[in-house]
């Protein structure tokens, strides 16, 4: 059975282990898991940070991670999903649905405006995913990329 539950300072090093996996799997560069812990220390404590961990069997085996910001659009908060990661093996069994259905209801109770997801364009699964569960586009075609500009300081 899979449950949710929020994340808390306590669970850092969970969620710094899955992250860490995700980038991994990704072959994407990563701090080790021990750096994403202390971050998510104190990260989890704060009242903008949001993680929604999946448990199943009792394991942690994916989570959702999102942050709030103040925007003059709504009156409430914007949400940017940051990460979403469910372990493979467990892929495609609604635990993915579970965390996305889940954190935005949460969201939506605490009056936030707007949600936001960053995904590559060429992620064609992770695009319909998002598309099946209502997020939409806001510039498609060719013609209107959205490009993020990155300076590490």
């Amino acid at each position: 059975m899979t449950t949710t539950r929020a994340a808390g300072p306590a669970d850092a090093g969970l969620v710094g282990r899955l992250l860490h996996e995700f980038n991994v799997e990704f072959d994407e560069p990563t701090p080790v898991a021990a750096d994403f812990a202390r971050r998510f220390a104190t990260l989890l404590a704060r009242d903008d940070v949001l993680v929604l961990l999946a448990e199943h069997d009792g394991a942690a085996v994916g989570f959702a991670y999102l942050t709030l910001r103040p925007t003059p659009y709504h009156d409430g908060p914007l949400a940017q999903l940051e990460e979403l990661y469910v372990a493979p093996a467990l892929r495609d069994g609604g635990i993915g649905t579970l965390l996305l259905t889940t954190v935005v209801d949460d969201l939506r109770a605490k009056g936030v405006g707007e949600v936001h997801i960053n995904v590559d364009e060429v992620d064609v699964d992770t695009r319909r995913f998002y598309e099946r569960h209502g997020f939409v586009n806001v510039l498609p075609g060719a013609d209107h990329r959205m490009l993020c500009y990155l300076q590490e300081l």
